[in-house]
This record gives C-alpha cells, sequence and structure tokens, in this order.
C-alpha cells in the first residue's frame, strides 16, 4: 500500500492540480511537475543510492529542511518558477508522507532519522 500510495502521490496529484488549476496548459504544467521529480538525482549521491529503509527528508541535500523552504517561495513568484515550486513541495510532501509510513511501520528504522523530531512535535 505504500508503495501505491507514494507514486499516486508523485504521478497523480499533479496531474489532478495540473487539470484543475492550469486548465488551458495542463499537458505543459503536468511535464514541468514530472520533471521535477530529477530533484531525487541527489540520491545518487547516497551510500548506498537505496535503502528501503531511509528517509529522504533532511537526508539527501535537495530534501532538506532549507531546500524545502526554498521550494515553498518559488510558488509565490513568477511562473514558471511558481509551477516548480508546487511541483517540488508536492515531492517533498510525498517523500514526508513516506517517511510516515516508515516510521509507522518500523520505528527502529527511524531511529536515526532527523525527520524522527519533526513527527514527535506533530503527535
Amino acid at each position: 500500500m505504500q508503495i501505491f500510495i507514494h507514486y499516486l502521490l508523485h504521478f497523480g496529484a499533479p496531474l489532478l492540480i495540473a487539470l484543475i488549476f492550469f486548465k488551458k496548459n495542463w499537458k505543459k504544467v503536468y511535464l514541468i511537475f514530472i520533471a521535477t521529480m530529477l530533484v531525487d538525482l541527489d540520491h545518487l549521491f547516497a551510500n548506498p543510492i537505496f535503502d528501503p529503509n531511509r528517509c529522504s527528508i533532511n537526508f539527501h541535500p535537495l530534501h532538506t529542511y532549507y531546500a524545502f523552504l526554498i521550494y515553498i517561495i518559488f510558488i509565490f513568484l513568477r511562473k514558471p518558477l511558481n509551477i516548480i515550486g508546487i511541483g517540488l513541495t508536492l515531492h517533498m510532501i510525498t517523500d514526508l508522507i513516506d517517511c510516515l509510513f516508515m516510521y509507522l511501520n518500523c520505528q527502529e528504522c527511524s531511529i536515526n532519522d532527523s525527520v524522527l523530531e519533526l513527527f514527535n512535535l506533530i503527535s
């Protein structure tokens, strides 16, 4: 279920937002949203590159809280930066939800994740 929700949020939510809020240019906007997934290239610098129990939020350079804040600021700028900001923010929210799933399924796996502090703050 986690994988299904993860990819639904990565591909379905941007499509829905493009269709609802950018009716005239939804195809172009959707392609920009999909292109923002290039932010995941920072995973290539991790060792190992993929770890199913690793939360990407605040681990990879382009997934830090500081980067997240910049992506949110982009939303308030002119096109196409606002569209890029929406795509990147959606990406970070999706990854944050994925981290929450990991935490709920295996709290011991998340013991070293800095996002754990955020979850404790929220709950």
